[in-house]
């Protein structure tokens, strides 16, 4: 409908992915190397690519199949809520395999498809399977597509598979149940929304695409298309395609904060809305402007009206759910147990600590104990038992009432969550180790290696470290997942009196409130003192940092106040 008032040929925010529009920030760059790594990969296994809705996960993999190297066949599953036969036969379907239409039998079609991977694989072919919105898949279904990894050669697996989902893919793949897959990711990577500083190249972008070489939205109006979509790409396009909307109602030829602030309150109707609004409204003004064009020139075409769902859309989260490492800590099984006569974490004198210069593990210890050693020191700073020959560490966290956090990132968001922590290391001679972080302190670090405590320099460990981490932290009581608005029960009322002691304020005395209101305000509040994207859902990283605020010396921190 505003195309020819701006000069401009097609549509620029639209909700189809295409990859024409896609516009790669680096996170966007980073998803679309991990993709391309998992495909070239030729170990098999799974990568991970995991962004809230509307991050751009889908767009990215469509670019992806634009660029794939020659000899590449792939399978692409967009809707994963199927039975693990009917799994199985879409994958066939994609393939090209004929099978039997009646069939029932998972063993028909799992011993059709490795006939399949064999000849291609005989014909120097890399068959790639890719599932879209993989938060839906059963674990039944998963563990299905976890055997499908089995097929292999001598040589090499003869199946890639990429897993794309939420974040509650994360969750679901942190059960203990999951640890052989999780085993088996060789790769992920986490995409998040854009910051404010990639907002306006990527309505430039867009806008270029689509036909417009000037800018058409000010500076104020980038300004606010931020704190308002919080950077999420879908949500952008929806705010600028009725801000555009809007700007071509008025006569504007640019769109302003006013148009932006007004499109935001049509889209996101419940935000900040008390009661009616007055049908007097500006944007009210402008759909009824809308109409009158629309039946004037009997133009009902509805592929050109910008279609928005009136439910709100979910804002970004910047809590990470349990996710996976390549090799995930508290998972790993392929270790040899950790044998009685091999040192016990020793409780050393602050001030009789040794100082290594390098980091390397102790050659008279196997390399294999270094997992269970690490795991040892980590439970033993909460005071809970761990038992090496026992079952999943995580497993054993939850009896003691605590829980396993994976993340992979930078010395920052771990020294923020402020937590002791499982590192995983590669030594210079390539073999890998764990150690435990037990303390920083500046430029040093005390840690916890092959049943030593010692200290040594950060930049020593930031030679050798993968990034990846796990830590161990004190969920609240009732707590089951992220606590979202609307959620009643204890784990609320504990968010309430840590919340109360933060902002110091008297807790809310009746005991079966729910998540709403000021306490969500509160939480968004505490969300952008800490750096989070202030989304109002306490998530991990919102819970860890609250109790980090509140718990003093009763839980064990990697920094201390009086430093």
């Amino acid at each position: 409908m505003y195309n020819d008032h701006f000069g401009i040929q097609e549509k620029p925010f639209t909700m189809a992915p295409d990859p024409r529009y896609l516009y790669m920030s680096d996170g966007h760059r980073e998803a679309f190397a991990h993709l391309l790594y998992g495909i070239n990969e030729d170990d098999g296994g799974f990568v991970l690519l995991t962004g809230e809705v509307g991050t751009g996960k889908t767009t990215v993999c469509r670019c992806l199949l634009e660029q794939l190297p020659e000899k590449t066949n792939v399978a692409m599953i967009l809707n994963p809520k199927v039975t693990s036969i009917e799994l199985l036969a879409s994958i066939c379907d994609e393939f090209q395999i004929s099978y039997p239409p009646d069939t029932s039998s998972i063993k028909v079609l799992v011993d059709l498809l490795n006939t399949y991977l064999l000849a291609a694989h005989g014909n120097g072919d890399k068959n790639v399977l890719i599932i879209d919105e993989a938060q839906n898949l059963s674990p039944e279904v998963l563990e299905q597509i976890r055997l499908l990894t089995n097929l292999e050669t001598n040589q090499k697996k003869l199946l890639q598979v990429i897993l794309l989902g939420q974040p509650e893919l994360l969750e679901i793949l942190a059960r203990p149940e999951m640890r052989q897959l999780v085993q088996r990711v060789t790769a992920r990577y986490n995409l998040r929304p854009l910051t404010e500083q990639e907002i306006i190249p990527y309505v430039r972008h867009r806008m270029t695409v689509a036909g417009l070489q000037r800018q058409v939205f000010t500076p104020s109006a980038m300004a606010h298309l931020y704190r308002r979509s919080k950077g999420i790409p879908r949500m952008i396009n929806i705010l600028c395609d009725r801000a555009l909307l809007g700007a071509f109602v008025l006569g504007q030829e640019t769109v302003d904060d006013a148009l932006v602030r007004e499109a935001a309150r049509e889209v996101l109707w419940t935000e900040g809305v008390k009661g009616p609004r007055s049908p007097l409204s500006r944007y009210k003004k402008i759909t009824a402007g809308v109409a009158a064009i629309i039946l004037a020139l009997g133009l009902f075409f509805l592929r050109d009206t910008p279609r928005v769902d009136s439910t709100p859309q979910p804002m970004a989260q910047v809590e990470q759910a349990p996710s996976p490492a390549s090799e995930p800590a508290m998972a790993k099984e392929n270790t040899a147990p950790l044998s009685a006569d091999l040192p016990q974490p020793l409780a050393e004198p602050e001030s009789d600590l040794p100082f290594l210069p390098k980091l390397a593990w102790p050659g008279e210890l196997p390399v294999s104990a270094s997992w269970d050693l690490a795991q040892q020191s980590l439970f033993s700073l909460w005071g809970a038992p761990f038992n090496t020959t026992g079952d999943d560490a995580c497993a054993q966290a939850e009896r003691a009432k605590l829980k396993c956090f994976y993340q992979n990132g930078g010395m920052g968001s771990l020294l923020a969550l402020n937590r002791p922590a499982l590192l995983r290391m590669t030594g210079s001679d390539k073999q890998e180790f764990y150690i435990t972080l037990i303390r920083a302190e500046g430029d040093t670090a005390v840690i916890s290696i092959a049943g030593m405590t010692a200290r040594i320099a950060m930049e020593e460990i930031a030679l050798h470290w993968s990034g990846d981490y796990v830590l161990l932290w004190n969920p609240p009581e009732g707590y089951v997942d992220s606590i979202r608005p609307g959620r009643v029960g204890p784990e609320v009322v504990w968010l309430d009196k840590q919340l109360a002691t933060i902002f110091k304020r008297p807790e809310t005395p009746d005991g079966d409130f729910p998540f709403a209101g000021e306490l969500i305000q509160e939480v968004k509040q505490f969300q952008f003192a800490q750096g989070l994207i202030p989304d109002g859902i306490a998530g991990v990283q919102t819970l860890i940092r609250i109790s980090s605020e509140v718990s003093g010396d009763s839980v064990p921190k990697l920094v201390s106040k009086k430093q």
